[in-house]
Formats: C-alpha cells, sequence, structure tokens
C-alpha cells in the first residue's frame, strides 16, 4: 500500500467517528487534507456538520467542498477534532507544525472534546525529535528570543540547532498569524542527527512557553485521545492511557 493510500485508510476510519450535527475542527497537512475530501463526500451526500478549519489553506479546501464552516469564536467549543501529526509517542503525545499551522491546531484541539490524529505508520516513534520541532516565534527581537531557546534546550541536555523555516522559493515562512518559525532540530553544527531525543516533552514544552518571544511550539501533550495509524496491513487504533 503506497504511504497516500495509506493515508487515506486511517482518513477513512476516523471518518467513522463523525456524526450528523457535530462540531468539527478539520487540521492542516497532507493526511488532513484527505479526512477533508472524505467529508466533503459526506457532506455532498447529506451529513449535516459544520466545521472549523485550522488554516487558510484548509478553509480553502473545505470551501471548494461546500463544507459549512464557521468559526471558533462563535461555536466556542468542539466535539471532535480530525488532524495529522509529524510524529506520534507510544503515550500520543506529538510533533506537529511541519505545515506551520500548529498555532491554530492547538488552539482548536484544546477547544475539542477530543482529538483524534490520523497517520501512517511512518510517524510512530519510539522518542520525539528526529523530527525537527517547530517554534512559532515573532519578528520582535528574533536573536534574543533563538538564544532563549538553545537556553532551554541545553537545560534539558538536549543540543539544538536552530533553522529558519523557508518556502520553496527562499523566502521566510510566515504563518496564517503573521509569525515566523524557527525549526529545532536535534543536530550538531554540521547537520547531523545526534541521535538524542526530548525525553521530558511537557518540561520542555514549559521552558519554551515561557519565552517571551515565543507563540507557540509544536509539542501536543494531553491533546490527542485517540490515533488511527495506517499500515500495509491495515489501520490500527491507539488509545492514550489514563
Amino acid at each position: 500500500m503506497a504511504i497516500e493510500d495509506m493515508k487515506r485508510a486511517a482518513a477513512a476510519e476516523a471518518l467513522k467517528l463523525v456524526e450528523p450535527g457535530m462540531k468539527l475542527g478539520l487540521g492542516t497537512g497532507s493526511t488532513a487534507k484527505h479526512f477533508v475530501d472524505l467529508l466533503g463526500e459526506r457532506v455532498r451526500a447529506g451529513l449535516k456538520v459544520v466545521c472549523v478549519p485550522t488554516s487558510e489553506a484548509t478553509r480553502r479546501q473545505a470551501e471548494t467542498l461546500a463544507i459549512p464552516l464557521s468559526t471558533l469564536d462563535a461555536l466556542r467549543s468542539l466535539d471532535l477534532t480530525i488532524d495529522g501529526a509529524d510524529e506520534i509517542s507510544p503515550d500520543l503525545t506529538l510533533i506537529k507544525g511541519g505545515g506551520g499551522a500548529h498555532l491554530r491546531e492547538k488552539i482548536v484541539a484544546a477547544a475539542s472534546k477530543r482529538m483524534v490524529v490520523i497517520a501512517d505508520q511512518s510517524k510512530i516513534v519510539e522518542g520525539l525529535g528526529r523530527f525537527p520541532l517547530p517554534i512559532e516565534i515573532v519578528r520582535f527581537g528574533e536573536a534574543a528570543s533563538a538564544d532563549a531557546i538553545v537556553a532551554a534546550f541545553a537545560a534539558e541536555a538536549l543540543p539544538v540547532r536552530l533553522t529558519p523555516r523557508l518556502t520553496g522559493d527562499g523566502q521566510r515562512f510566515v504563518t496564517d498569524e503573521g509569525h515566523v518559525i524557527l525549526d529545532a532540530r536535534m543536530e550538531d553544527e554540521a547537520g547531523r542527527d545526534t541521535g538524542k531525543r526530548i525525553e521530558r516533552p511537557a518540561s520542555l514544552a514549559q521552558r519554551l512557553a515561557a519565552i517571551p518571544g515565543v507563540v507557540e511550539h509544536g509539542l501536543f501533550i494531553g491533546l490527542c485521545f485517540a490515533a488511527y495509524v495506517a499500515s500495509e496491513t491495515g489501520v490500527a487504533r491507539l488509545d492514550r492511557k489514563p
């Protein structure tokens, strides 16, 4: 089974959780895109739902599919959010933000009764950190914020190399909220993977959140209720343990 087929299979399983009348959060990224496509088919067949997109890209996709949209300000809370992830640890702690939408994704997930992740098997890891951790910052004082971020990693005995997120044409990537992103890589100065992983995600998250210039980071802790993970043998459901 090809990777895109796995993503679609995971999305199809998660779609079974959707019931008429639900208020849904729609994630961002290549796997979430499959879910939105499949949801659009259900909506065309008569399913009544209202959705909050987590990015402008997802909003545009949903609009082309005539999926009813609202805002989190109007709805205040959601029944279910379906989103992808860049890494999933055994306790369902996540790294998200490869698409640069982790700020809105985290706000929507936190406002949902349940957040369910859909992914292919390559996203399952024993320890978080091989995928760069996105850290969204304000542009003012970027160098000072970067120094504080490096210090936060050092306090956790983690080596880190910060790289500015760029677009395909070499320009700074700007989030939907107008901020920039530093990707934190567990690499040495030569760009080689050190093999270190984030052993205490909650502690690192607390340190990063305390930095004034940091808007949000890509560690999702205690938000994911369950994950549907597709492999060549089918789709398995992983539930967060109490």
